[in-house]
């Protein structure tokens, strides 16, 4: 099948060469005929099967179709995070370069100059790409009116619609016409995406891309090690294995911070991505290791959704994601586009349990090894035993607001 089969105009084939797309992928051939046409839809897919434009190229067409040049906003893009907002932006712009009228494409995200982004908006726009605590500023402003929108799209809505989502949608949805196209796209949708997405879709279509063909290049390892010794393994590692294009994910800022710092002392060219970082610097920091002139970027979660970044050869999950749909999000950034690549997860006795529990959703069933100097010592304990996490020590009303403040902020 070509991307002229699905019924693409010229000017978006135009912009499918320049990209160098040679010919669509599952989700693209699945999802595009179905958008054009106007249905809702739920489209599930593997990371780097090439949702964006599964979306994007169709949602293009329609909007030089039905184009008024009225300015008002006809498509509302949600993103979990500012990174990805940026990205999906990016893709639209990429992909109508060649439109008979230029389309009007604005991200809307947190960290950046709201005085420039109100000046885009007031120009009039085609397109939002959103956060939705960005999104909801303007529209407490008086900035943003969605009544003429006529397409709202969930990219990575299993994150979207979690519950800790819940009450930002509802006032976006307050805010939309009741009689609009509803897309969503994801990797996973658990039991409580499928329940919520009720009350958003009318008679939605169903697509499932069987993830396996993509999850099969990627080389799956699992290291037990004890916590204290996970920095010093990955420093082995990344120098006698020759690790070029890494991401590294914690589970806090702070841990990514002290990572990054570490690893740079000991000679590796790392940086660091999360929440508590200005905008500029987190951009810089994407963009660097995009151009590779940063080979280790250490991480929060906020790089584990959507974001694509080419030729990654290894995820390691130095801290486990706390969901376990969030390790198919994760180890999702190597193996895009056919490439392979290998996903490493250090676990000691405190991660054993939430493993287990990681390798069920997934469907895997993961071998673990040690490294030769870096082997697992000591014992579990009685709670490890039984099969319960432990979950540590109990956290501050510091930390706590710390964690708080910094969830606020990625959105």
């Amino acid at each position: 099948m070509s991307f002229r089969s699905l019924g693409l105009e010229e000017y978006l084939l135009s912009a499918v060469e320049k990209a160098g797309y040679e010919s669509p992928t599952p989700i693209q051939e699945q999802a595009i005929p179905l958008v054009m046409a106007g249905c809702d839809l739920m489209a599930q897919a593997q990371t780097g099967t090439g949702k964006t434009a599964a979306f994007a190229l169709p949602v293009i067409q329609n909007c030089v179709e039905n184009d008024s040049d009225s300015g008002e906003v006809a498509v509302l893009v949600l993103t979990p995070t500012r990174e990805l907002a940026r990205q999906v932006a990016a893709s639209f712009r990429s992909y109508g370069l060649f439109t008979p009228r230029k389309l009007k494409v604005v991200a809307l995200i947190g960290g950046e100059s709201i005085n420039d982004q109100l000046d885009q908006i007031d120009r009039g726009t085609d397109i939002v790409v959103a956060t939705p605590g960005r999104l909801i500023d303007f529209i407490e402003r008086g900035a943003v009116n969605l009544h003429a929108c006529s397409v709202l799209i969930l990219d990575e809505a299993d994150k979207l619609l979690d519950e800790g989502f819940a009450e930002e949608l509802d006032t976006l949805l307050e805010a939309l016409p009741a009689q609009r196209q509803n897309l969503l796209f994801s990797a996973t949708f658990p039991d409580k995406v499928v329940t919520l997405s009720k009350r958003l879709l009318c008679s939605p279509l169903e697509i499932s891309v069987d993830a396996e063909p993509t999850v099969e290049l990627i080389d799956q390892r699992v290291i037990e090690v004890n916590r204290e010794n996970r920095g010093q393994l990955l420093r082995h590692l990344i120098k006698t294995e020759s690790w070029d294009h890494t991401i590294v994910f914690t589970a806090t800022c702070r841990g990514a911070a002290n990572l990054t710092k570490k690893l740079r002392l000991a000679g590796v060219n790392a940086g660091a991505l999360h929440g508590d970082l200005p905008q500029a610097e987190r951009n810089d920091v994407l963009d660097q290791f995009c151009r590779r002139k940063i080979s280790v970027m250490v991480a929060t979660d906020i790089a584990c959704r959507g974001l694509d970044v080419s030729r990654i050869s290894h995820v390691v999950n130095y801290d486990l994601p706390r969901s376990p749909e969030d390790y198919i999000h994760r180890i999702g950034r190597t193996a895009r586009a056919g490439e392979s690549g290998q996903a490493i997860s250090f676990i000691g006795h405190e991660d054993m349990a939430h493993f287990k529990l990681i390798e069920k959703r997934a469907g895997i069933n993961l071998d673990r090894t040690q490294i030769e100097s870096f082997e697992l010592i000591g014992e579990p304990s009685e709670n490890q035993k039984g099969g319960a996490p432990v979950k540590g020590k109990r956290k501050s009303k510091k930390d706590k607001l710390r964690e708080a403040a910094a969830k606020a902020e990625k959105h």
